[in-house]
């Protein structure tokens, strides 16, 4: 089953950002270093979805470079998949645009690998999949 897992929003400050989000009734679940992406993410549960604050550890980071360019904003939108490798097989046999040919691991220990916006309709989009010890989901 395939389900919009997040949306990515590219803060300056986790710090700064997290306040808006608490007004609303919404609260930080988890915060996680990401050191390979240097990234400090923060995922707010919302139904079941879920915002990632996504925080520069250097300002020559993918959302380093993104805050510079574009400022705050929507980063990324990721979808939640059963099986990464199959989509990841199927996406290479039909010629998509990837951002890295393998499944890497994030916050939390889930897989995922990111699709480039040209084969995306212009949208950065992440292909995830929970970690492979992780309980799942009911109606996952």
């Amino acid at each position: 089953m395939t389900k919009i897992d997040h949306l990515g929003i590219a803060v300056e400050s986790i710090a700064g950002a997290r306040s808006f989000y608490e007004a609303l009734g919404l609260h930080v679940a988890h915060e996680e270093t990401v050191e390979h992406e240097q990234v400090r993410t923060a995922m707010i549960p919302v139904g079941n979805s879920r915002i990632e604050l996504l925080e520069p550890l250097q300002e020559d980071s993918a959302v380093g470079r993104f805050l510079k360019k574009r400022g705050a904003g929507l980063h990324h939108v990721a979808l939640h998949v059963s099986d990464i490798e199959a989509v990841l097989a199927e996406l290479k046999t039909r010629g998509a645009r990837l951002i890295s040919d393998k499944v890497q691991v994030g916050a939390g220990g889930h897989l995922y690998f990111f699709v480039h916006p040209s084969s995306a309709g212009g949208v950065l989009l992440e292909i995830c999949q929970d970690a492979p010890d992780a309980p799942q989901e009911p109606g996952a």
